[in-house]
């Protein structure tokens, strides 16, 4: 069932878009700012039972539809695992704005991907080189390759084996969610607040990250991969962006990080990677790079199914 779910989610999303996806995460962020403003009192242990409750809502209301999908027909129960991925997973959420960045560049159009990279970045891109503008659009691609697909179904998958249906797609999502929104606070009361988040998407994010990571490694340049994830991914400012960036760095063998202006303001960045310069047609590999680890991972799926049919 989860290589058909999966399978059926992503030409779902290809052929048809979700288009109300903003509305979802007006949706989501209410949820966020409701549970913030009624536990937060800036206490770590405050932070930890929003978090708890928070997450175990949506949890519980997955598993128990799944499982009484299940009782009824079994097809109705795929049908629901192809829905939470539709709204969870997909290269859609980031493609568009690396397809028209692509094509600006193709045709020097410094601006107009300046623009869009800005709009993606939430930061202001136009002070950066074409070099500079392909350099920091490959490293949100792999960033995002990796948070909306590869760590939504390394947790789907997991779930879906122990017998507990999609929900492992919903706690990676709403893991990164609020971490985003609570783990990143830096004002005293709302960083004890969320304390508890940071850590809790770190632990779910250990299993993903290396899973990523190695496959880079098997479809990319093996050597260079490894290289570049032992000796560079720690320098990074958050280590865990840094195994998934060095490790697509080595793979495609070209040279990323490094200092570069953003907002008028320069952002120290660590150099990793090798030494090719960042440009369109590397942009194209780095598409290629996500497009073959996927394929790998739906392979071993396969191979995953035919073994527990045999069995």
């Amino acid at each position: 069932m989860s290589l058909l779910s999966l399978i059926a989610a992503f030409l779902l999303e290809q052929f048809h878009p979700l288009a109300t996806r903003k509305y979802l995460f007006t949706w989501m962020n209410s949820y966020a700012d409701f549970f913030q403003h009624h536990f937060n009192a800036g206490q770590h242990k405050h932070g930890k039972i929003a978090w708890l409750i928070a997450m175990s809502l949506p949890l519980l209301l997955v598993s128990f539809g799944f499982w009484l999908l299940m009782s009824v027909a079994p097809v109705l129960a795929w049908l629901g695992c192809v829905l939470v991925l539709y709204f969870t997973m997909g290269f859609r959420r980031f493609s568009h704005y690396f397809t028209s960045i692509h094509k600006a560049l193709r045709k020097r159009e410094l601006h107009e991907a300046s623009t869009s990279l800005s709009e993606w970045c939430g930061k202001s891109c136009h002070e950066l080189s074409m070099e500079e503008v392909a350099r920091v659009t490959i490293e949100q691609a792999i960033l995002a390759s990796h948070r909306n697909v590869f760590g939504v179904v390394t947790w789907f998958v997991v779930f879906m084996l122990l017998g507990l249906g999609p929900v492992g797609a919903i706690l990676y999502r709403l893991a990164l969610f609020f971490n985003s929104r609570w783990g990143s606070e830096t004002s005293e009361d709302s960083a004890s607040f969320g304390d508890f988040a940071r850590k809790a998407y770190h632990i779910m994010e250990w299993l993903p990250l290396r899973l990523t990571a190695s496959t880079f490694a098997i479809v990319g340049d093996f050597e260079d991969t490894a290289y570049c994830w032992r000796t560079q991914a720690p320098s990074w400012l958050d280590p865990e962006a840094g195994i998934i960036l060095a490790s697509g760095a080595g793979a495609l063998g070209v040279r990323l990080g490094m200092t570069i202006v953003q907002d008028s303001a320069p952002v120290y960045r660590p150099e990793i990677g090798m030494e090719q310069a960042a440009d369109v047609d590397v942009m194209q590999s780095a598409v290629g790079l996500v497009w073959r680890a996927l394929v790998f991972w739906l392979f071993l799926l396969l191979l995953l199914s035919m073994a527990s049919q045999v069995g």
